[in-house]
């Protein structure tokens, strides 16, 4: 997938930045506000039993503030966070070597966690219910299986995919928090948060802006911000106002419902080459030279919530609001009803 400046996946240029926007606790978190008030009421009543969080599962797509969230339970907690990724789970003894480095009401984080393998998923199961792992040792006929005790702690998952998650790892879950696409009045507070931290100057109108065109997500709108600043010291006086911000955005091909190029494509094709849909998704992922999980992950969460694109059981479809916002005439009664 080519790097797009709206598409809420990291590169090692936003981890470094991630890392200086990233608030330090729940009370500088902005947004979620329903599930933050849960989380201090649960980190508050786990300080005093002197105990680890129960399990925690962060879902919703990219860039929202899991991996955020993770890092500010941790601080709340006390403790140390130990952080990984699925893929990265290779086999049992990777993760035996992390569950046995973890100190008492430690938060191991693992991103990505549907991608565990069955056989480490598994190997999770008693780690996590009762605080032991077993390993083996020895082979064939010598092999014998010795089981560990571990100290409490606490696991925080964090997926897009809560629908590839096995049935029995999610309920093992005490909590499941799902992460919505955040509304523009707080993205205008992250924006202008993270122009604090940059020491950029910038006019409450040009944080709207920016906030307007970011698609519901904090990592978006700290990426744009970040290339509206460039725009600014070049081609104006450093302030970033609401017409540096729209000039910069007509630059990088961002509309003001924040589409940008390749989510305009992905709306054309149903539209040009399926009459509007509906369509397969492996077809339109070909049809884009994209992967399936590429379209499904990165592009259609936002043009769902936003009503451009809909899913039926015959696959996507174009909507009312994808023609109008792309100024493509409606078709006509004698082509069907393409919304029904």
């Amino acid at each position: 997938m080519a790097e797009r400046v709206i598409s809420p996946g990291e590169t090692g240029d936003d981890d470094r930045f991630d890392r200086l926007f990233r608030p330090g606790s729940l009370d500088e978190y902005v947004g979620q506000e329903k599930h933050k008030d849960n989380l201090k009421v649960f980190v508050q009543a786990a300080r005093r039993r002197r105990e680890p969080l129960d399990h925690i599962l962060f879902c919703g797509p990219p860039g929202l503030g899991k991996t955020t969230l993770a890092h500010i339970l941790a601080r709340e907690m006390g403790v140390t966070l130990h952080a990984t990724s699925g893929p990265a789970v290779e086999h049992k003894g990777a993760l035996a070597g992390l569950l046995t480095k973890l100190e008492e009401n430690d938060v191991l984080f693992i991103d990505e966690i549907h991608r565990l393998t069955p056989a480490v998923e598994e190997s999770l199961y008693p780690a996590i219910e009762s605080f032991k792992i077993d390993i083996m040792t020895g082979d064939g006929p010598y092999a014998t299986t010795i089981q560990l005790g571990l100290k409490p702690f606490t696991l925080v998952g964090a997926t897009t995919r809560t629908g590839l998650l096995t049935a029995p790892l999610l309920s093992r879950f005490g909590y499941v928090m799902r992460l919505d696409f955040y509304p523009v009045e707080e993205l205008e507070q992250i924006v202008q948060r993270s122009s604090r931290l940059l020491d950029i100057p910038i006019e409450p109108a040009g944080a709207r802006e920016i906030a307007a065109r970011s698609r519901g997500t904090p990592r978006v709108a700290n990426r744009l911000l970040r290339r509206v600043r460039d725009f600014a010291e070049v081609l104006g006086d450093g302030r970033i106002t609401a017409e540096i911000a729209r000039k910069t955005s007509e630059r990088l091909e961002i509309d003001a419902a924040g589409l940008d190029e390749m989510d305009r494509r992905l709306l054309r094709v149903i539209i040009d080459h399926y009459d509007g849909g509906p369509v397969g998704i492996d077809t339109l992922a070909a049809a884009l030279s994209e992967p399936r999980d590429t379209v499904e992950d990165v592009y259609e969460p936002f043009l769902l919530q936003q009503g451009f694109l809909g899913r039926t059981p015959r696959g996507r479809i174009a909507t009312r609001r994808a023609y109008e916002h792309l100024r493509i005439p409606l078709p006509g009664p004698d082509q069907g009803n393409l919304f029904s």
